[in-house]
């Protein structure tokens, strides 16, 4: 008896900590509904980009583009993924002796999205600064080390983002109208 009560506490206590190593993200459909997308985090510092379509996985990149609390979008062809940051790092001025007016604003200068292809290869990327003028950047909720920018995500009220049926990925920053990121 004690020994069958070992083992039951034994597979009871390992099974949840096997499912713990490995954290998914979100997934999140393309536009044409053949594709989903998310993040796997499969221990410390591994990720696995996966894209997925009904049959089964359709390519993985072992890369880490993003965090699982980050909010991925797939294209219509299954070949690349947006994926938006909604809490970034603030942004370090540069290292330099003279003090310029747009110092200031370094803690702006992060990426808070960037598309990838297939292998995980970084196609393109935005910069908070490229999505709002100086004056909006006020709406933009700072906290001690970290930035949270986008609407409907991380108790910030608004629409979240979205994938609308033509295939384009839509979002609003605080105080600023709708940005559209295409594939």
């Amino acid at each position: 008896m004690r020994l069958t009560v070992a083992l039951a506490l034994l597979v009871c206590g390992a099974a949840p900590s096997a499912l713990a190593e490995e954290r998914g993200s979100r997934a999140r459909v393309s536009a044409n509904g053949l594709y989903s997308v998310r993040s796997v985090d499969v221990g410390v510092g591994k990720c696995r980009l996966e894209m997925l379509k009904e049959s089964g996985p359709l390519w993985s990149a072992d890369v880490c583009v993003g965090t699982v609390d980050d909010l991925y979008f797939a294209s219509n062809d299954g070949e690349k993924v947006w994926v938006l940051y909604p809490l970034v790092e603030k942004g370090k001025p540069l290292p330099s002796k003279k003090r310029t007016k747009g110092q200031s604003l370094a803690w702006a200068r992060v990426m808070v999205a960037a598309q990838f292809d297939r292998t995980g290869q970084k196609l393109q990327e935005r910069r908070l600064t490229e999505l709002m003028t100086t004056k909006q950047l006020s709406e933009v909720r700072q906290m001690a080390h970290h930035l949270k920018w986008l609407e409907g995500t991380l108790g910030i009220p608004g629409r979240g983002p979205r994938l609308t049926d033509a295939g384009v990925v839509e979002f609003e920053p605080v105080g600023v109208k709708t940005q559209r990121l295409t594939f």
